[in-house]
């Protein structure tokens, strides 16, 4: 879109200015920050010193007490410069698949599902499920799912890898401690103004029928709609909606995103040969291990930030994890 929000035609589509507004309010939002940080310190340091004049013990007590609140505020800020990728202002697309090992991984999935769902709900982004495929007798196949928000890619790109999970089988008669993992992908959603090019000869749809929260319709009719981008091998499957026409719609933007982050991960890659380095851009490698038992622990083997409350991780706490994520830096971080 080439309109500014001055323009008259700026709201001539109204899905596209409303994410214009939505980065503009990213924007204002990390400006304004700055501004009330700074005003709230200004305004302490005016306190101060006439508490220090007057001989104000208590309230020089209180000054002394909000300066850690004021530490944690500026490190929040400076964090959020670090925001500064190409997509990281955008929304995001999530997909979750189990490793192998049958329901104790697919239900290790559902469990990383839930886990996201909450952080979204704690952080005040929306999630929307795209597409969701149920295990055969517990957890997922697969989920994709939405979310928007500000800086929604940038701190959610952290989670991309693969998730390891150690625990006492409820599956499992013996109650045997087995290891289970699932992949996680995050890729960006694209705005219309970001052209991506998809050959119709590169693609093949299929449609099929699909069960799930679709109801009786949804099993009678051939709604679901699964993508193959033929020269990446990439596929992506839309199952949610019970018109094959909006499973489309939602396919076509998955993949679209997909291939985009398909194509920036070679780019990645040759640049690395040239310059020598090795690099691990593919979201096959391990990044972090969720332990249950014996002990209790949550690890990123790439910050080596340790966690002992995993029912707390497990209800969305992972900021800790994104955030020493973000302070490595693109130089450091995989």
């Amino acid at each position: 879109m080439n309109e500014k929000a001055g323009e008259p035609d700026f709201w001539s589509d109204a899905e596209a200015a409303q994410k214009v507004q939505r980065s503009l309010a990213a924007l204002r939002a990390s400006v304004d920050g700055w501004a009330d940080l700074n005003g709230d310190i200004e305004d302490a340091a005016v306190l101060a010193e006439m508490a220090d004049e007057e001989g104000d013990q208590d309230t020089l007590a209180e000054i002394a007490e909000s300066l850690e609140s004021f530490g944690e505020l500026v490190e929040k800020q400076e964090l959020s410069l670090m925001l500064d990728g190409e997509h990281d202002a955008r929304d995001a697309l999530v997909t979750i698949h189990p490793g192998a090992g049958g329901t104790e991984s697919q239900d290790w999935a559902a469990m990383l599902l839930r886990m996201y769902f909450r952080y979204c709900e704690t952080h005040d982004y929306k999630a929307e499920l795209l597409d969701q495929a149920d295990g055969d007798q517990a957890g997922i196949k697969s989920a994709t799912f939405a979310v928007e928000g500000p800086f929604a890619f940038g701190y959610l790109r952290s989670e991309a890898g693969i998730h390891r999970l150690v625990r006492i089988s409820p599956f499992d008669a013996n109650k045997r401690r087995h290891t289970s993992f699932a992949a996680v992908t995050v890729t960006p959603d694209l705005d219309d103004d970001l052209v991506v090019e998809l050959a119709d000869e590169d693609i093949r749809v299929d449609t099929f029928r699909a069960g799930g929260p679709g109801g009786q319709h949804v099993n009678m009719t051939d709604s679901a709609v699964r993508m193959t981008h033929l020269p990446t091998g990439i596929i992506v499957v839309a199952r949610n909606e019970r018109s094959q026409h909006k499973n489309r719609a939602t396919a076509l933007r998955v993949l679209k995103s997909r291939v985009y982050a398909h194509f920036e991960a070679e780019q990645a890659a040759e640049l690395a040969k040239m310059h020598g380095e090795k690099s691990d851009i593919a979201f096959g490698h391990q990044i972090r291990s969720y332990v249950f038992q014996p002990y209790q622990m949550v690890k990123d083997h790439r910050t080596d930030v340790e966690v002992g409350n995993v029912n707390a991780v497990m209800g969305g706490a992972i900021q800790e994890f994104i955030d020493a994520y973000l302070k490595m830096g693109p130089g450091k971080a995989s």
